[in-house]
């Protein structure tokens, strides 16, 4: 496994000074945001698509520094029922799938995204209950009318620039947000479709990120890794629940929050986390995301790489036990 970055907190870096700065950190690889709700502040899709000095540029800046892109993100809805909205969001993961030919990289990190209730819906409608009826007459809709539909075609698009991993991250306001959905989607679609598993999300929701993995992992459905925390406020939580709409500001407030590695849950958690990815066959990039609104994005990102560092595993399992 490579210790990794989303260097999405550091857009206010250079991409020159963003490598060298998580380089000496002792970071491997990184994931670019290149459009969608990541954007493009290192990656300048659009600039690099159209100019091949910026492109062989940006790919030098990575050789001077050492490091390997791990994937490109463009998260968002594609199926938004605004059209002018999903238009845009379908915009950005085609041409990020461009980008990522141009790059040899095979991941692209989205979200599934989550239509309307209806054709005439003007926002997006995401399924909690299934009861009264009409809520299982949206899900089927949904899913069939226009979530399948939309990624078998867009599969094939992507799997014509060498994308043959699209990752979404199962996250709550979007169709896919648990390990059912997202094996859902992989049996309707094709293994083109896998996982960005992201343990803050789920958490919050109730799930074990370790058998989470385990599931995934014997359906060779984990693409990608994110390594963020949550912690659950148990007051909160006993009064409230889980489902919180208060704005992410609130911290004291809420009933969870996203906290840097090791601020919502303790070693043992992401020891486990990590032994079970390593069983499974993993072995790509274990990508920190800095949310945390506790500290700053350096200071998280710097604790959340050190932690890391003591948890990751970076060989492969042993080709013999001599003990045994």
């Amino acid at each position: 496994m490579k210790l990794g970055v989303i260097t999405v907190p550091l857009y206010d870096k250079s991409l020159d000074e963003a490598l060298g700065y998580l380089k000496n950190l002792g970071v491997e690889t990184v994931e670019m945001g290149c459009g969608g709700f990541p954007g493009d502040g290192h990656s300048h899709r659009e600039e690099l698509l159209s100019d091949k000095a910026k492109l062989k540029a940006f790919k030098d800046t990575f050789a001077k520094h050492g490091m390997s892109i791990s994937a490109l993100s463009c998260h968002g809805n594609a199926i938004h029922p605004d059209k002018e909205v999903a238009s845009k969001f379908h915009y950005d993961f085609e041409r990020t799938c461009i980008l990522a030919n141009e790059l040899e990289i095979p991941t692209v990190i989205t979200f599934s995204g989550c239509p309307g209730d209806s054709e005439n819906a003007k926002y997006p409608n995401w399924v909690t209950c299934p009861w009264p009826d009409d809520f299982l007459k949206i899900l089927d809709w949904q899913w069939n009318d226009v979530l399948i539909p939309y990624w078998q075609k867009t599969a094939d698009y992507a799997k014509s620039y060498g994308v043959n991993e699209i990752a979404f991250e199962m996250h709550p306001g979007f169709c896919v947000y648990n390990t059912e959905t997202m094996l859902k989607i992989r049996r309707a679609v094709g293994p083109t479709i896998g996982a960005n598993v992201d343990p803050s999300h789920l958490i919050w929701q109730g799930m074990d990120p370790v058998e989470v993995i385990r599931v995934l992992g014997k359906e060779k459905a984990i693409f990608n890794f994110h390594a963020k925390d949550t912690r659950i406020d148990e007051t909160n939580t006993k009064v409230n629940g889980v489902l919180d709409t208060k704005h992410y500001g609130d911290e004291i407030g809420r009933s969870w929050v996203f906290r840097a590695l090791g601020y919502g849950n303790g070693e043992k958690f992401w020891r486990d986390i990590i032994s079970m990815l390593q069983l499974v066959g993993y072995n790509k990039s274990i990508t920190i995301e800095h949310e945390d609104s506790v500290m700053t994005s350096t200071e998280g990102l710097e604790k959340a790489i050190k932690f890391l560092s003591d948890v990751i595993i970076k060989g492969d399992k042993p080709g013999s036990m001599f003990w045994a």
